[in-house]
């Protein structure tokens, strides 16, 4: 599996002060996508809806609005 392409804009373009330590989004080569976020699954596990479930191997990862938004032009519709 490989990165093939950030979708929207880099953190540094997004305003980020360090362009380092920011959420980023990335579609991969089986056609998947990998985020990086903030680790949120302890505090919002039992919150989820009860028809929606995580897997031992799965995280709740949150990012920003702004993040999802700008890279709504990248996102393939199929």
């Amino acid at each position: 599996m490989k990165i093939l392409r950030r979708l929207g804009p880099s953190p540094a373009e997004r305003g980020s002060l360090s362009g380092e330590t920011c959420p980023d989004i990335f579609e991969l080569s089986d056609g998947s996508f990998a985020i990086i976020g903030t680790e949120a699954t302890a505090a919002l596990d039992r919150k989820l809806p009860a028809d929606a479930s995580r897997g031992e191997d799965e995280r709740i990862i949150v990012i920003s609005r702004e993040t999802l938004i700008r890279a709504k032009v990248d996102i393939p519709d199929a």
